[in-house]
């Protein structure tokens, strides 16, 4: 399985875009501003997206992209969301008034995109990818994702503010079956000195993350990914990151110096 990673910064700013994975040239694992470096063709390849959330920086070019190649399309584009995050799209973007209602365009028979819900522990296979929704806790209704092809599995914890047993739970359980987990990506959006206010946003900062890594039962079984830092606090989040490495056996490295994983 490829993955290619188009964009997972916390927000904008020269060469940092936000979270986008584009998954063997036809899946995207949300659809921040990244998907905007893909071309034309590459776009009117993607048949399915799937969505942790609703917050802009994970969806904002998902209209965009419908407008580009939507009528190239010989069928719908296939989202995938939690019913939270679906009702956000119908009611705040696909509305008629933020964007145009591609759900209904240009017929509501035959429309550009279709919305389907899913739920935490929804398995689903996509052109040879097997997908897992997996439990996050965020500001909003969320969810992380498991994706496996031939190889070991791909694990995205999407925005979280940790806590979450079940997620570690379902990693170690996961990594416990060959070939296990070959990469984990977990988001660290805010520096120690921030902690209140990752706490009220939900995210996690390097303290919180330590916490969180330690529910590993192989902390040196496969690289952890740090995504989700936010530009002008890139480099002391990860120069604190970069302590937990001391004596946990863990392998550490920054999402945003990897163009692509092969797993």
């Amino acid at each position: 399985m490829k993955v290619r990673v188009l964009g997972c910064s916390g927000s904008i700013a020269r060469d940092s875009r936000t979270t986008a994975f584009f998954i063997d040239d036809h899946i995207l694992v949300d659809a921040g501003t990244g998907v905007g470096d893909l071309s034309v063709e590459e776009m009117a390849g993607i048949t399915h997206v799937f969505l942790t959330h609703s917050h802009l920086d994970h969806i904002a070019a998902l209209p965009l992209l419908l407008d580009t190649v939507g009528t190239q399309r010989c069928a719908p584009l296939q989202v995938f969301a939690l019913a939270q995050t679906l009702k956000a799209l119908r009611e705040h973007i696909f509305n008629d008034v933020i964007w145009p209602d591609f759900t209904r365009i240009p017929r509501p028979e035959a429309p550009l995109v279709q919305l389907h819900p899913l739920g935490v522990g929804d398995v689903l296979a996509v052109s040879g990818i097997t997908l897992e929704a997996l439990p996050a806790s965020h500001s909003v209704p969320a969810v992380g994702y498991a994706l496996r092809g031939a190889g070991a599995w791909w694990v995205f914890s999407g925005d979280t503010e940790g806590g979450v047993a079940a997620f570690w739970q379902r990693v170690n359980a996961l990594h416990a079956q060959a070939p296990g987990v070959g990469a984990l990506v977990m988001e660290t959006a805010f520096s120690n000195r921030e902690q209140a206010l990752a706490r009220k946003s939900g995210h996690l900062t390097p303290a919180a993350l330590a916490q969180e890594l330690a529910q590993l039962s192989d902390p040196a079984g496969f690289p952890v990914y740090i995504s989700h830092l936010k530009p002008s606090e890139g480099a002391a989040i990860m120069r604190e990151v970069r302590q937990l490495e001391q004596g946990r056996g863990l392998q550490i490295i920054d999402l945003q110096s990897i163009e692509l994983l092969q797993l």
